[in-house]
């Protein structure tokens, strides 16, 4: 059996019918989640000739959180937009990446992602999947300080990578540096501090001609 045979990964291997049922859903989860190692994201990664994978963007956001939190424009509780920025990508598993600049694939994203959250999040006991599916939900509106910041974190990051291998994603096809400016806009919903740092990577990515002007 194959893992597209499967509905879970844990069917491939069934864990042992002894154990409590409330634990069984939740090591089934998070031997599900393991699939986000496989979504591959269209950033470069900075150290290697490869691109990063889900489950690294999501690590590298947290890190960012603890490491940049002090420029965020509004107060956050460090702890708790780490853990916003570890769940938010987890619907991909089974709605995929969608590419920042896939403008036809972004049409139906919020419909594949709802109803991925839906079917994850559903693996656990009611009460923790309605805790996560409320973090994953605080992300997408952006309502907190936190759900903000994280946000910016997401925005910030590709940003980085792009810089590091002289434009990657910029140069996609039909991209502008005025369109990655528009897509970056996020960051200044977080951090003012960070938003201007990001303007002028991006000024000087054009400049040097690894965006289009």
């Amino acid at each position: 059996m194959t893992t597209s045979d499967a509905e879970l990964l844990a069917d491939l291997n069934p864990l042992p019918s002894g154990l409590d049922t409330r634990l069984r859903d939740h090591l089934t989860f998070l031997i599900e989640v393991d699939k986000l190692k496989t979504i591959l994201r269209q950033s470069p990664l900075a150290a290697a000739e490869r691109r990063e994978n889900d489950a690294e963007h999501s690590w590298h956001l947290a890190l960012m959180v603890m490491v940049l939190a002090e420029y965020a424009d509004e107060p956050i509780d460090v702890g708790h937009t780490i853990k916003l920025v570890v769940v938010h990508d987890l619907v991909e598993i089974y709605a995929g990446d969608t590419p920042i600049y896939d403008t036809e694939m972004g049409k139906s994203q919020v419909e594949r992602e709802e109803a991925a959250a839906d079917r994850l999040f559903g693996i656990l006991p009611e009460d923790t999947g309605a805790q996560l599916r409320a973090l994953w939900d605080e992300f997408e509106a952006r309502t907190t300080p936190e759900a903000r910041f994280a946000k910016a974190m997401d925005r910030l990051q590709p940003l980085l990578l792009n810089w590091m291998a002289k434009g990657g994603t910029w140069r996609t096809p039909g991209v502008t540096a005025d369109a990655v400016r528009s897509r970056k806009a996020a960051i200044g919903e977080g951090s003012t501090k960070l938003f201007e740092a990001a303007m002028h990577l991006i000024d000087e990515g054009e400049r040097r001609g690894w965006a289009r002007s």
